[in-house]
């Protein structure tokens, strides 16, 4: 079977194939119809990319630069891998024909390095730090669609979908955090038509296990770790084992961690089921199951811990405390277990959203600012895109693309109260 996140099988021919995707390029730029010859993972992303973006050719926007960008890469969690990557690939880097690049999981890029000769042609088309390369940006290309898909992947020349990016071939793979398993950027590789070859998409997939596996070796303090932000079921991390927890259990866990000193049966209940008629046994049912899974983690008379239980929710209200914006933007990975209608949970969700939304636009740090908009729950919020344009200096490359998303978001909201 052939591996679809490949761009070419062994031997084949890299001019007839980049003459190939070419013409099924054009043909898709010109009427919209995919040729069966380009891989499924490539149309797919070609349509995404014709859906947000203005034409085939332009530049990708570049959002983070000199001590804002420094300042943004020296905290990110992937500055402690950057050692290994650079051992790892260094060779390739150096060697005159490649460059490695690392990005964070919004696709802007934090390191680009390589022969300096490489840079320069890199640079004709933005592709340096502080720029944007998720798909919504640049288009079709290995780093952007492979965070998309959350999957390693090889574009190889023309199924780029900006013209400006065809003289290139690259293979990338995502790296997640090894204990909450969040996406945190992820490592590239990018050169001319022989990195098309099978070798480089298992060089990065390599790259990318070994330094998800460095980073378990950061120093922690011993506690569980439960990770519920932007996710149903929380996970529970715990002696080096991971266990997905049912939502009843995840939002009791939650609160139970919210609540060191414990909590009483009937608090537990109300946090739970608020108002609603629940009879006891059902309260002590779900703890009791609970108690089977976590063992002398659980504790009763009050219902609590018996050891701290470290969550991201308390992260980000820790890195806030610090005055680490950024870092609490980074660890906010969305709305804490958005689906539960627990009372107790809705409320901790919405405290910790509002104080992280009001940090974000009294804060006049554009970076923050780009982050929170380009969010999923900032994506639509019109009060940070218009604060974002404000803060922005009026020679910022991407300031049309913020002014735009703001006007349409007024004429959005203006048509919705006209309605």
């Amino acid at each position: 079977m052939v591996n679809p996140w490949l761009a070419m099988a062994s031997g084949a021919d890299p001019v007839e194939r980049s003459r190939t995707m070419g013409g099924a390029h054009s043909a898709f730029v010109s009427d919209g119809v995919v040729s069966p010859r380009v891989r499924a993972v490539v149309a797919e992303s070609w349509r995404r990319s014709a859906a947000v973006l203005p034409g085939p050719e332009f530049m990708a926007p570049v959002e983070l630069t000199d001590d804002e960008l420094d300042r943004y890469r020296r905290t990110h969690p992937l500055a402690r891998v950057m050692p290994l990557l650079r051992e790892l690939l260094g060779t390739i880097a150096d060697d005159g024909a490649h460059l490695l690049a690392v990005c964070d999981a919004a696709g802007r890029m934090l390191w680009v390095e390589g022969h300096a000769g490489v840079r320069r042609g890199a640079e004709r088309m933005n592709f340096v730090p502080g720029a944007r390369w998720d798909e919504r940006h640049a288009g079709t290309n290995a780093p952007g669609t492979a965070l998309a898909l959350d999957h390693a992947v090889q574009i190889f020349a023309t199924e780029h979908y900006n013209r400006l990016v065809q003289p290139w071939t690259c293979a990338a793979a995502p790296i997640h955090d090894p204990v909450t398993g969040r996406l945190l950027g992820a490592v590239d590789i990018t050169g001319g038509d022989h990195l098309a070859g099978p070798h480089s998409l298992a060089l990065v997939q390599a790259t990318a296990r070994a330094a998800e596996a460095h980073l378990t070796t950061d120093p922690a303090t011993g506690h569980p770790t439960l990770s519920a932000l932007g996710r149903d079921e929380a996970l529970l991390t715990t002696n080096g084992h991971r266990l997905r927890l049912s939502r009843r259990h995840s939002e009791i866990l939650t609160l139970l961690a919210a609540n060191p000193a414990g909590m009483t049966g009937d608090q537990l209940s109300l946090a739970l089921y608020g108002e609603r008629p629940v009879p006891p046994v059902t309260l002590r049912a779900e703890l009791s199951r609970l108690r089977r899974l976590v063992g002398g983690l659980l504790h009763s008379r009050p219902y609590r811990l018996s050891v701290p239980v470290q969550t991201d929710a308390a992260d980000v209200e820790r890195e806030l405390a610090a005055g680490d914006l950024c870092g609490a933007l980074r660890t906010y990975a969305g709305p804490l277990l958005p689906q539960s209608e627990a009372p107790g949970i809705r409320r901790m969700r919405r405290l910790l959203e509002d104080r992280l939304r009001r940090a974000v636009l009294v804060g006049d740090d554009a970076g923050a600012l780009q982050l929170w908009a380009d969010s999923p729950w900032g994506e639509e919020d019109l009060e940070v895109w218009e604060r974002l344009l404000t803060t922005l200096p009026e020679d910022a490359r991407h300031r049309g693309r913020v002014a735009a998303r703001a006007g349409r978001l007024r004429a959005t909201f203006a048509q919705r109260g006209e309605d």
